[in-house]
């Protein structure tokens, strides 16, 4: 068994709803969804003349090795209607794979751990509620340490 450690997010349509769905599409066909953060609300990042984020940390259960979960979370985000236009612009719903297991991959369709999730306090403010120790296998430091030194000053808002 796995453990992949998943951030999903969206700030188009209903992004609670949005959020519900994929974390039942997840539960039906990735693995079983064993913690969930909060949700947050967070400014977006990057591209920031769009609505604000809608966010959850989650940590599932899976026997799928990480390419065949990226497959099936690129799949979950197609059933929910996610269309990928702009980089960092507005979506339905966005499911990001930032750890699995303590494991360092680097395709070139998938980089774990999440290449920029250090940099992200939208990413790390979740991550901190279901895994605060949790150790990044490159950074060698907890999720909470990460947090405590993130240079991001956009805060995450518990709603």
């Amino acid at each position: 068994m796995n453990t992949a450690i998943l951030l999903i997010g969206g700030n188009l349509g209903d992004p609670k709803l949005n959020l519900e769905k994929a974390v039942q599409l997840i539960g039906e066909i990735a693995g079983q969804v064993t913690k969930k953060s909060a949700l947050y609300q967070t400014a977006p990042w990057g591209v920031v003349d769009q609505p604000d984020y809608i966010n959850q940390g989650l940590e599932v259960q899976t026997e799928m090795d990480a390419p065949t979960l990226l497959q099936c979370l690129l799949e979950i985000e197609r059933i929910i209607g996610r269309v990928r236009q702009e980089k960092w612009g507005s979506r339905v719903i966005d499911i990001d794979m930032i750890f699995f297991n303590a494991d360092v991959i680097s395709l070139p369709e998938l980089k774990i751990p999440h290449p920029r999730m250090q940099l992200r306090n939208f990413v790390l403010t979740p991550l901190e509620e279901i895994i605060p120790e949790f150790k990044h296998p490159v950074l060698h430091q907890t999720v909470s340490q990460l947090l405590a030194a993130s240079p991001d000053k956009l805060p995450a808002y518990k709603l």
